[in-house]
């Protein structure tokens, strides 16, 4: 299966439906009766669909089905599948609600860096398709506008100059979305096939008992004594995130620490 990707629909109609029409476009509209579907129920339908069946059955045709409505109705308020993405990867990233940057936490600027990593593992577990697309070129809309703006203003805070704020918030965006993706696929793979891991793993103790050599791998073994191993992949995943974000943080405390404006 081909992974997908947002940011390949029609550049000028995918900003409009994003955004809405210009101001100058929405002068001069025609009025009439208002339509029986619009663009919010569409994607509010295909987010639905992905969330239950997944991404590859939510094309066109589905989510007309859903609707109640016939494929050619869709077409006439969003032009395809590449567009329909986009709005659908905006639409769950709105989801996040963050507060206002300068909002005081407890923690400070670090709490808040945590809050956002909080609510990003929120969407991917709500939304198991997210993970499946490459954002890459990103869907430029609301939702992802106003994580960027979050992170850069949070980090602004915490001493960093504009510049060295962007490369932060880049590298804070970029792990928070991977370790949130890969969470979220464990409780994912247990839930569509019925398995649990323990179970999985059971059925490939010949490995352990056959295959695998203390010998050949002295680093694992080591590992696996001193107690690094035995948690669920669910529980390593979740320990890899919250040591990341620490090392993370506490690397950028330390820059902006060292900035020669402080």
């Amino acid at each position: 299966m081909a992974r997908k990707a947002s940011g390949g629909g029609d550049p000028q109609r995918t900003l409009r439906l994003l955004w809405g029409p210009s101001p100058r476009a929405a002068g001069g509209a025609v009025r009439g009766r208002r339509p029986r579907i619009g663009v919010p129920r569409i994607v509010d339908a295909a987010v639905a669909l992905a969330d239950e069946e997944g991404l590859e059955a939510t094309t066109m045709s589905a989510v007309a089905r859903r609707l109640g409505v016939g494929t050619m109705s869709l077409y006439t308020h969003v032009p395809g599948k590449a567009e329909l993405l986009d709005l659908m990867v905006d639409a769950v990233w709105r989801e996040l609600e963050l507060p206002p940057a300068h909002e005081p936490h407890a923690e400070g600027w670090r709490g808040l860096v945590a809050l956002y990593a909080r609510r990003t593992l929120a969407v991917h577990r709500a939304h198991p398709w997210l993970r499946e697309i490459s954002t890459v070129r990103p869907p430029l809309g609301p939702g992802l506008l106003a994580r960027q703006e979050y992170l850069l203003a949070v980090l602004a805070t915490a001493g960093l100059d504009a510049s060295r704020a962007a490369v932060a918030a880049d590298a804070l965006a970029t792990f928070v979305d991977a370790t949130a993706a890969a969470e979220a696929e464990h409780a994912h793979a247990a839930r569509v096939s019925g398995q649990p891991e323990g179970d999985w793993w059971q059925a490939r103790q010949e490995f352990w008992d056959e295959h695998f050599d203390p010998g050949r791998y002295p680093a694992i073994t080591r590992a696996w004594k001193a107690g690094g191993l035995h948690r669920s992949a669910a529980e390593t995943a979740a320990d890899a995130r919250e040591f990341g974000l620490r090392v993370l943080l506490d690397g950028i405390e330390a820059a902006a620490a060292s900035s020669p404006e402080r």
